[in-house]
């Protein structure tokens, strides 16, 4: 038995140690940073240990060194949640009917979508967002188009609105929320769900208690895969939202940019390193067998 935990360590040691090098400790100096005072022209002072970055997250200081309750910062964390549920909300309901079609073809006409799914990884997530601002800006391909077909007559005004990156978003994440209810879908025994139309369920009947209860980890895998990224984007809210869409993403690199406020960067860094965490911890809860269900 000894000798099998070894090898079973030797052979998870270097994942362990990657993890270790390349999250844990990062995570650990970004936690210290933290609660470390700021330099007079940025930076830190190291061994100058303070609460005030965490405390800057809901209050703030006028003129007279009063506290103050800020819920400007709260507002961008709100708004950052909301984009990112809006996003996952519309790439399920893409992404669930199209892994059903895929579901239901042959594996050569589903490697085929799978393959058209899969090109947008073909290019950088910048590039792909410029397109879309070629898109959306006043004169781009969309009002040109609806302009033609006389449907409109102004501009849109769509670039460097939420609605411009709740689009950049989900046509980002849109292949993390297909692939992953794909493959559960594919998984499913097909004579399971013959063996429910054979007991009298009509299709709906057969989807609602028999083909999304055995997808569920698939989907629940696709929005963790979705909103947990999402929540910290960073390319699409820069480049599609202007300032009128600032994300968390966007707050922490100019904490750590423009405003060299590193304290402060760390701090709402580690709130959303928690943020996430308390999701996939949610996400994993979800996804526990049911008691008293088969295995």
């Amino acid at each position: 038995m000894n000798g099998q935990r070894l090898r079973q360590l030797a052979l998870t040691a270097p994942a362990l140690l990657f993890l270790g090098a390349f999250m844990l400790i990062p995570l650990l100096l970004m936690l210290y940073v933290s609660v470390l005072e700021r330099g007079s022209y940025g930076g830190v002072v190291w061994g100058s240990h303070t609460g005030i970055a965490y405390q800057k997250l809901l209050y703030e200081r006028d003129l007279l060194g009063n506290l103050s309750f800020n819920s400007d910062y709260i507002a961008i964390f709100a708004r950052s949640c909301r984009l990112a549920a809006v996003t996952t909300l519309v790439t399920l309901l893409v992404g669930l009917p199209t892994a059903l079609y895929m579901s239901t073809l042959s594996r050569r006409r589903a490697a085929w979508i799978l393959f058209l799914v899969t090109i947008p990884f073909w290019t950088n997530l910048l590039v792909r967002n410029f397109a879309w601002i070629l898109i959306l800006r006043n004169g781009g391909a969309l009002d040109t188009l609806l302009q033609w077909l006389g449907w409109m007559s102004t501009p849109l005004d769509l670039l460097y609105t939420p609605l411009a990156t709740g689009i950049g978003l989900s046509y980002s994440f849109l292949p993390f929320m297909i692939l992953p209810i794909y493959v559960a879908l594919e998984r499913i025994d097909p004579a399971v769900v013959e063996a429910a139309f054979d007991l009298g369920a009509n299709r709906v009947r057969a989807l609602q208690k028999v083909v999304l209860p055995l997808a569920m980890p698939g989907i629940v895998g696709g929005v963790v895969l979705v909103f947990v990224p999402c929540l910290g984007a960073y390319v699409s809210p820069e480049l599609l939202g202007g300032g009128k869409s600032l994300m968390i993403g966007n707050l922490v690199q100019a904490q750590f940019g423009a405003s060299r406020n590193w304290p402060f960067g760390a701090a709402l860094a580690i709130v959303l390193v928690l943020a996430l965490l308390t999701v996939m911890a949610f996400a994993a809860w979800a996804k526990r067998p049911v008691k008293g269900s088969s295995p």
